[in-house]
């Protein structure tokens, strides 16, 4: 099994595209990884061994984030991202889809990728994705965006985080997710929150939201939490083979606090596409 970590020449193939780092592993269906608000790729290492022993694996650090290029302030929108993987794709996998799954932050990237050109996506996985939320958590989302603006990014940041674990969560896991906010670059953290959830075009919260899974085509699996965003959410998407399941015991990362459970949904999933 080849293992490839490099830096995509994406800069140069669209103007304004950050140059990311990925790593590209495995044979078989495509898979791509997107991680989280303040994250990196490294969150998905519970998943990578079984998912690159079955299909080959594109686990890539959004802009700004883990070892990819730091674009200036004003450039973190979720049209920015999807940008990056749009001119990543086209520039070094051309002619080829993807089966696309994000947590967070990237579970929306997904979304939108797969919204914007669905010729690039077979089908999205959402780890705990930022959509389908109520207009009640979008107001508490707000607490968060106005601290952003005027408080310090890692004290604002690792609040929020401490509402979105499990009990079962591994306290290193919770220090590892901190300390990794803290040395992201406060412009990222600021800027990357707000659009998911408020604005125009936002498609994070409320009605919106609903509206705009509704416009998908390509099947859709999302892993949440809350039986509540579940039920909503369990009719917006068009594909029969599309997918709605709650996920008790785990925090906002199901994926580090259940993974083998984890792992075998998502290839089960994936196998019967």
């Amino acid at each position: 099994m080849a293992l490839t970590a490099t830096h995509s020449n994406s800069l140069a193939a669209t103007k304004g595209s950050a140059r990311l780092f990925y790593t590209d592993v495995g044979t078989g269906t495509n898979v791509m990884l997107l991680h989280g608000w303040a994250c990196d790729s490294h969150d998905w290492s519970w998943q990578l061994p079984m998912l690159e022993s079955k299909y080959r694996v594109v686990a890539l650090d959004l802009r700004g984030h883990g070892r990819s290029e730091v674009m200036p302030s004003g450039t973190y929108t979720p049209d920015d991202y999807v940008a990056d993987i749009e001119a990543l794709i086209t520039a070094n996998f051309a002619s080829q889809k993807f089966v696309v799954m994000g947590h967070s932050m990237g579970g929306q990237i997904a979304a939108r990728l797969a919204s914007k050109r669905p010729d690039l996506v077979t089908a999205v996985v959402s780890m705990d994705g930022a959509l389908g939320f109520s207009d009640e958590v979008g107001a508490f989302f707000m607490k968060t965006a106005d601290g952003l603006k005027t408080g310090d990014p890692g004290i604002v940041g690792p609040e929020l985080f401490k509402t979105a674990y499990d009990a079962a969560t591994s306290p290193a896991i919770k220090r590892w997710h901190t300390r990794r906010l803290q040395g992201t670059p406060q412009h990222v953290v600021r800027e990357s929150f707000g659009p998911l959830f408020f604005g125009e075009g936002q498609i994070g919260v409320g009605s919106a939201s609903e509206e705009f899974c509704r416009t998908l085509g390509v099947p859709f699996y999302h892993l949440c939490r809350d039986q509540s965003q579940a039920d909503r959410m369990s009719t917006w998407f068009t594909s029969r083979k599309s997918r709605v399941d709650v996920w008790k015991n785990a925090g906002h990362w199901i994926m580090q606090d259940r993974p083998e459970d984890v792992n075998v949904a998502i290839a089960e999933w994936v196998d019967a596409l």
